[in-house]
């Protein structure tokens, strides 16, 4: 881990009033070197070795979603994927309506950012709170 990456790390942590711990250090730098998204299993597999069981990187994950730190990646089966939150994402407050782009190759989850989300009208008496679009297809990379 760099001196640049570590000390944002901290930062970010004092921002969202957590404390600086080793296995929330370890796992927002997994976060920063991420190409994508990761499930719960790849902190598992990464910090192979280190004193982190599945409940500490699971409470670990919520709250860092409860900080509008990381943002949850909808499925078509049972897994969770996260991804880090851009600057705008508060506490309880995410703005990540971005589309999500799933890799049937190599199995990524990206965020695409730059790509807008579609316009949906609902029908009259519906108020629409989020918007989930995820997209599956070969990345530019597998292609």
């Amino acid at each position: 881990m760099t001196k640049n990456n570590r000390e944002q790390i901290h930062q970010l942590l004092r921002s969202s009033h957590l404390s600086v711990t080793e296995t929330r250090v370890k796992i927002l730098d997994l976060f920063m070197k991420s190409n994508g998204a990761l499930e719960h299993g790849d902190f598992e597999k990464k910090l192979q070795g280190q004193a982190f069981d599945r409940v500490t990187i699971y409470r670990t994950l919520q709250a860092f979603l409860d900080k509008g730190i990381i943002h949850k990646i909808p499925t078509t089966d049972t897994s969770v994927r996260y991804a880090l939150c851009k600057s705008e994402c508060t506490e309880h407050h995410h703005h990540d309506h971005h589309i999500h782009f799933r890799c049937e190759e190599c199995g990524n989850t990206l965020c695409l950012d730059e790509t807008d989300v579609p316009s949906i009208t609902l029908p009259k008496g519906y108020a629409a709170h989020n918007v989930e679009v995820v997209v599956s297809g070969v990345c530019k990379q597998c292609k």
